[in-house]
């Protein structure tokens, strides 16, 4: 398996962190998965357009970043069960990346990142000759 980690405990639920401006930020869920070709990456961010996604991928870390707008503004909100900021999480890559190739979608309020494996680590089958 290509070395992917992230900077959260398993079984951790989303945490809430004060930043820019009071505005809390979010650890997002991401589910991520490994095929021979590629990880991908699918992170929640419900409530954050195309324009306000931030992929930045530095020093074998790729960080995420949705900016969700103020909701809610001019009117009477009667109950408040969904939490309302900015998403952030960061995920160390291992070197079998083509980081080139990393590419980034967004449908329904998931984020899916695909991260290309290095073609010296896809799998390859080896053809037998007959002599």
């Amino acid at each position: 398996m290509t070395q992917i980690m992230a900077q959260k405990k398993p079984g951790e639920q989303s945490q809430v962190e004060m930043a820019r401006d009071d505005v809390p930020v979010f650890i997002p869920r991401v589910d991520i998965f490994e095929t021979d070709d590629e990880i991908v990456l699918n992170c929640e961010m419900p409530g954050v357009a195309i324009e306000d996604i931030d992929i930045q991928f530095e020093d074998r870390k790729l960080t995420l970043l949705g900016k969700v707008p103020a909701r809610h503004v001019g009117c009477t909100l009667f109950a408040a069960e969904y939490g309302i900021g900015d998403f952030q999480r960061t995920f160390t890559i291992g070197e079998a990346i083509d980081v080139e190739k990393i590419a980034a979608d967004l449908e329904n309020g998931v984020l899916k990142l695909r991260l290309p494996k290095s073609e010296a680590v896809k799998p390859r089958k080896i053809a037998v000759k007959a002599i």
